[in-house]
């Protein structure tokens, strides 16, 4: 069987309907259990980063990043090519209407996302080297039955393919050999040589990076997207108009399609929130599990407000952007990034093929790094005992070497192999989170009644 049959056939078996109610009504229980406690921490959650509260015994506390830091790790992953190219797929695959499913998956995952990363604090403890981790295998290896310990272990196989920059390193490449000519397998090498000098600096190398990256590229994405909503302002009301309207009634607007399902339309939406945004899938917990902090409740808020500022924010400016500049004639034949780069030139001309590439880089290069970060922490739990495996530079050529892969394959095999790696690890980690919501339950009224008053 040809491996990309393979790989399409294998996204259509495991994003079916179980999953996607795993995911959303899984949330929705989390929604439910917390009783929309977490409208009145998000204020909070912004004072937390802006490093404006302090709790007590944060200094003694184990952790070895701030909140802003481990905020921006794990904004690193998730504000990326998926907000790019990631919603471009979603509005081909799905449809205007599959917007509103990502929107509605977001606000379901800011709550999912409390949950999975107080667990992280929770339940963080020593790795083989001596540094204090977080995440959904140590949660399971520590919260959960034996029994289910292999989750733990299925978790980190899994984490290996769905926290590879494979796809970041492909939208990058395919943009600049199309825009500039210059060979995909080259960026993949440029690429793949940093990958390799960030990460022998270990977790504050990585933490550095990102608390640089992910604000520039922000600004300059965000606000060229403004730019563009601007200049075409009066059709933001119809885009707005556009998506509710497609999300019920199930007919795509892209290529002249219709009679689209509503079903296909949210499974689309709520897979494309997904890989935007990673809530349920277990990658933030990662990183926010290295965070310095007392109150694991804490962090929480703070890992609450990424889905907000990735889809809420970011991807819907870049919906926008594209509906309310690209006909559905435009968009036919093209995918991913290459549809976003339309809006972009058609509203700034040759120097908007520039300003996207800029962003592109910047999206691409963080998102690399931050899955980085992920992808050794699952490789040092399951290989970290080992003599040359558990070497840092074996890992750093590993991840490297996929780097360069992705670089050079096939875009929509690259979608589809982060799928797969996205679903097989959202299946461990939303049984544990769930399994443990009332042990978080419990420590988030405390804190409420303690620091957040009604």
């Amino acid at each position: 069987m040809d491996i990309s049959v393979f790989l399409a056939q294998t996204v259509d078996i495991l994003w079916g309907l179980p999953l996607v109610m795993l995911l959303v009504g899984g949330g929705l229980y989390l929604v439910a259990i917390s009783r929309f406690k977490m409208l009145a921490g998000f204020m909070h959650a912004l004072k937390l980063i802006a490093g404006k509260y302090h709790h007590a015994h944060d200094d003694e506390s184990k952790g070895q990043i701030s909140h802003f830091k481990a905020l921006t790790n794990a904004l690193a992953s998730t504000v990326g090519m998926g907000n790019v190219a990631g919603v471009a797929v979603a509005i081909s695959q799905g449809g205007p209407g599959a917007i509103f499913w990502m929107w509605v998956g977001a606000l379901i995952g800011m709550n999912t996302k409390f949950f999975e990363c107080t667990l992280a604090v929770m339940y963080r403890k020593n790795d083989h080297h001596g540094e204090i981790q977080g995440g959904p295998m140590y949660t399971i290896m520590q919260a959960l039955p034996k029994y289910m310990h292999f989750l733990a272990y299925f978790f980190a196989l899994a984490g290996l393919i769905g926290t590879l920059g494979i796809f970041n390193t492909n939208q990058m490449a395919t943009f600049i050999e199309s825009n500039y000519s210059i060979p995909t397998y080259i960026t993949g090498i440029v690429a793949a040589l940093l990958i390799i000098y960030i990460l022998m600096g270990g977790v504050r190398r990585i933490g550095g990076a990102t608390s640089k990256i992910v604000p520039a590229m922000c600004l300059l994405y965000v606000g060229c997207a403004i730019a563009i909503i601007i200049m075409n302002l009066s059709s933001v009301v119809d885009v707005f108009y556009l998506i509710f309207n497609e999300a019920i009634n199930g007919r795509a607007a892209v290529g002249g399609a219709s009679g689209l399902a509503v079903i296909h339309i949210f499974k689309t939406g709520i897979k494309r929130a997904t890989y935007s945004n990673e809530a349920g899938v277990g990658t933030a917990p990662l990183a926010h599990g290295n965070a310095k902090t007392s109150e694991p409740v804490a962090e929480g808020l703070v890992a609450m407000v990424g889905p907000f500022i990735d889809t809420i924010l970011v991807c819907t400016m870049t919906s926008i952007v594209i509906l309310s500049s690209l006909t559905p004639e435009e968009l036919q034949g093209s995918n991913g990034v290459l549809i976003t780069q339309m809006a972009f030139v058609k509203n700034f001309g040759v120097m908007g093929s520039h300003l996207l590439g800029l962003s592109i880089i910047l999206f691409a290069l963080s998102t690399i790094i931050g899955c980085s970060n992920y992808c050794e922490k699952c490789w040092d739990f399951l290989f970290g005992g080992l003599p040359l495996l558990g070497a840092k530079l074996t890992f750093a050529i590993f991840y490297a070497s996929t780097v360069l892969l992705g670089a050079i394959s096939a875009p929509e095999d690259m979608v589809n192999a982060m799928d797969i790696g996205f679903a097989l690890m959202a299946i461990p980690n939303m049984i544990a989170t769930i399994w443990l919501a009332p042990k978080v339950k419990h420590k988030m009224d405390d804190y409420f009644a303690k620091y957040i008053r009604p």
